[in-house]
């Protein structure tokens, strides 16, 4: 794929993703991808392979959020191997009703048609002030 198709693949991604839809998002991810989320929260660090996003990242944060996550995406940049998406949460809230809308910025690069590294940028201090509440 070119760096046009990527681009598109991730604006559908997203798309669907606004309206709860995250299976084309997981589809564009490639099985072996890597995924950072920056920061230094309980959710920071490198995950590596699809089993051990489902497992350590996605699986547990929809255990803190009622529903599927729901980003609006607002910018798409690409060039060459990489797109950078800017998007803001939209609608979500945890299990105690606090609404969960951070900004979001994914650098991705993509390797044969998948995202194949992925690093996620947000605003952390929400991270841990709303995901990491204790009941």
């Amino acid at each position: 794929m070119n760096t046009t198709e990527n681009k598109k693949l991730l604006q559908h991604a997203f798309a669907e993703m606004a309206q709860g839809n995250t299976r084309p998002f997981i589809e564009s991810l490639a099985d072996d991808v890597s995924w950072t989320v920056i920061g230094r929260t309980k959710w920071s660090k490198t995950f590596v392979g699809k089993p051990a996003i489902f497992a350590e990242l996605l699986g547990p944060l929809g255990t803190r959020l009622e529903g599927q996550i729901r980003l609006a995406a607002h910018r798409f940049i690409a060039e060459d191997d990489m797109v950078v998406v800017e998007a803001r949460g939209n609608g979500n809230l945890t299990k105690e009703r606090i609404p969960y809308n951070n900004t979001y910025c994914f650098v991705c690069r993509f390797v044969d048609g998948k995202v194949q590294e992925l690093t996620e940028y947000m605003d952390t201090e929400l991270v841990v002030e709303v995901l990491d509440r204790q009941n």
